[in-house]
């Protein structure tokens, strides 16, 4: 018994082989018109044209996918043969309604427009070379031949409506494809204007630290033959303070592009984490009640973590603001670990989309989110963001806090 992976392998076959199937179909058709020509009482010689008519009209059948304007000329040259030789009416003219089906839904508009006339003048000539039974009168004659019609017609309306849904489809997806380039590129110039910006920020945090080395080394050469102690202390200073403006260094190389520098540009310090209480303060006077709480700990962390944390917070709080709704409330909660800092940021509001958050940001393009994974990846961190299961949003981070080797 044929399984269901059986059919689709077969339907795939024909899908891939349409001239196959087409030419199954001409030679059923041409083997029906023979038996239906055999049984016919006319002559041998009127057999053997109506048999020569079917040809090319099978033929047409058979060909109608891969050259669909030559072949509505052929089915045209065969229905002229047909009036000339006399040969009425057989089944194989049902190739007739097949390529005007073919020709209204391809793309070519002249072959569709010439189709449809050529259908709605073959019954009345039909009608005009034959007649019919001589019995009839002319208004019988009249409905004979529009019910003729009305085969043409309608495989040509089919034909069409097929031909607009396909063009209809290759837009649709024309336009998904330029929308998904467009976010493309939306993304990449949002990227990189989140790393100029960060490279400016950390422009500061290693200039500071190569001013204190200054600073440090200026005084140890002051004091290195009055006070050798102090001299020594300095030389320390300076060696920390050097490996962790290597580390920010090697940090900001990972994931920016050497043009992408911050010449040109306006340097301001930048927060730390002791200024995110006064961040909190500043949200809770914009009316948003916030809930700050710090666990742990408190202890001197690097430029870069400390950044990282400051600006996650202000980005998580200002999307609260936008997207909590009016009575929304958010909790803010850093945790100081042996190793890292802990992040959690959580509001109670209506949130964003979810699947704005999924995309890379509350603005609809990316831009958000993308910048928070940018900064929590220099430092080698990881984030989740998402939906809360009692409604809400939720930010988690967790900066790792790498020793001065």
């Amino acid at each position: 018994m044929p399984t269901l992976g059986d059919v689709q392998r077969l339907y795939d076959f024909l899908r891939r082989h349409p001239t196959g199937v087409d030419s199954f179909w001409a030679v059923l058709l041409f083997g029906l018109n023979g038996l239906a020509i055999a049984e016919e009482t006319v002559g041998r010689q009127g057999k053997i044209t109506a048999l020569a008519v079917s040809v090319p009209l099978c033929l047409v059948i058979a060909l109608r996918r891969r050259a669909p304007v030559k072949m509505l000329l052929l089915a045209t040259v065969a229905g002229v043969a047909q009036l000339v030789l006399d040969s009425e009416q057989q089944l194989a003219d049902f190739a007739m309604l097949v390529i005007i089906y073919t020709v209204a839904s391809g793309p070519v508009r002249w072959a569709s427009r010439y189709a449809l006339i050529g259908g709605l003048l073959a019954p009345l000539i039909a009608t005009l070379r034959w007649g019919g039974n001589a019995g009839q009168s002319v208004s019988d004659h009249i409905i004979g031949t529009v019910f003729m019609t009305v085969p043409f017609v309608l495989a040509w309306v089919l034909g069409d409506s097929v031909r607009t849904r396909r063009a209809y489809w290759a837009q649709l997806e024309e336009r998904a494809g330029r929308l998904e380039k467009e976010r493309e590129q939306q993304g990449r110039m949002a990227v990189a204007a989140e790393r100029a910006r960060i490279a400016r920020e950390l422009h500061d945090v290693v200039a500071h630290n190569v001013s204190v080395m200054v600073v440090q080394a200026d005084g140890a050469a002051y004091v290195l033959d009055a006070s050798p102690e102090q001299a020594k202390q300095a030389l320390e200073t300076i060696s920390g303070t050097g490996r962790q403006a290597l580390a920010e260094m090697r940090r900001l190389l990972g994931v920016l592009r050497t043009e992408e520098g911050g010449e040109g540009g306006e340097y301001v310090p930048q927060p730390d984490v002791e200024q995110i209480g006064e961040l909190v303060e500043q949200v809770r006077g914009a009316g948003l009640p916030v809930d700050f709480q710090v666990e742990g700990a408190p202890r001197p962390l690097p430029s870069g973590v400390e950044l990282t944390a400051y600006r996650i917070v202000q980005e998580a709080l200002t999307n609260t603001r936008k997207h909590g709704g009016p009575d929304a409330g958010a909790s803010v909660r850093l945790t100081y670990f042996d190793d890292g800092l802990g992040l959690l940021v959580e509001d109670d509001g209506r949130g964003a989309q979810h699947e704005l958050y999924e995309s890379g940001g509350v603005d609809g393009m990316g831009h958000g989110l993308i910048g928070m994974r940018e900064r929590v990846g220099m430092v080698g961190g990881t984030l989740d963001a998402g939906p809360r299961p009692g409604g809400g949003f939720r930010i988690s981070a967790l900066l790792p806090i790498k020793p001065s080797r």
